[in-house]
């Protein structure tokens, strides 16, 4: 689970926004819905760990901003990165 000072709501948002995706495609990337994407990018529901892994994923295709993002949100797995 990340750990984190910013809301998981700028992560989803700032990843999707890199990415250059509606909140519509960024759902249709992560199997979810797009009221789901949105709602978490309002910060009214969290990613369940299943969209967290897949999140986690995303950011490591990113290059430096990801690995930025990783290491903010995900600090377990940055020795990984």
């Amino acid at each position: 689970m990340p750990t984190a000072s910013l809301p998981i709501a700028d992560l989803v948002r700032h990843l999707r926004q890199h990415l250059n995706l509606s909140q519509e495609k960024f759902a249709a990337k992560l199997g979810v819905s797009f009221k789901t994407v949105n709602r978490w990018e309002k910060g009214h529901s969290l990613p369940s760990p299943m969209a967290l892994k897949l999140i986690e994923d995303l950011l490591k295709t990113i290059g430096e901003a990801g690995k930025a993002l990783l290491e903010e949100y995900f600090p377990e797995g940055k020795s990984d990165v």
